[in-house]
């Protein structure tokens, strides 16, 4: 495979970055200042709180390192608070803003958007294909990442709770 039109990591790399083009443009029309990895915290901390930074990054698949400078935005804009871990002290924990729960509920339908953007060129058949080959292949090398993605631990916060 020497063509980069045939080469999978390559499609995926431009995949990436049009539907990244696609959440800014979308974020912009809809007058919000939100990052799809924004996004994908305030979403998992709506469904989980109380959640540290570590489990957080987990949970979306994002490097341990990096989310500290995601969250220190969050937090900037009103929206993600920390908060002394009630069971270790020395820990924080984070939760959903008032804020940032309004933010999320007027981003979703521009998220749910950007999702129809990426595959309004398929049919309904193919997006199903579609979808089922990418969680198979995302699922097969979730271990090869260098930012694997983790499930919730037993007991984290639970918007059913």
């Amino acid at each position: 495979m020497s063509d980069l039109e045939t080469m999978p990591g390559h499609l995926i790399r431009r995949l990436q970055q049009i539907s990244v083009a696609r959440f800014t443009s979308r974020m912009t029309e809809a007058g919000l200042d939100l990052t799809s990895v924004q996004y994908a915290a305030m979403l998992t901390l709506r469904d989980h709180p109380g959640l540290d930074q570590q489990t957080l990054a987990g949970m979306i698949a994002y490097d341990r390192v990096t989310i500290g400078g995601v969250i220190d935005r969050l937090v900037q804009k009103g929206l993600v608070e920390r908060e002394v871990s009630p069971t270790d002290r020395r820990a924080r924990v984070l939760m959903l803003s008032r804020q940032g729960g309004e933010a999320l509920a007027a981003a979703t339908p521009w998220v749910d958007q950007v999702q129809e953007d990426i595959v309004s060129h398929l049919t309904s058949e193919e997006q199903d294909i579609f979808l089922k080959l990418l969680k198979k292949t995302t699922r097969a090398g979730n271990e090869l990442s260098r930012a694997p993605l983790r499930p919730a631990p037993t007991g984290a916060g639970n918007r059913s709770e």
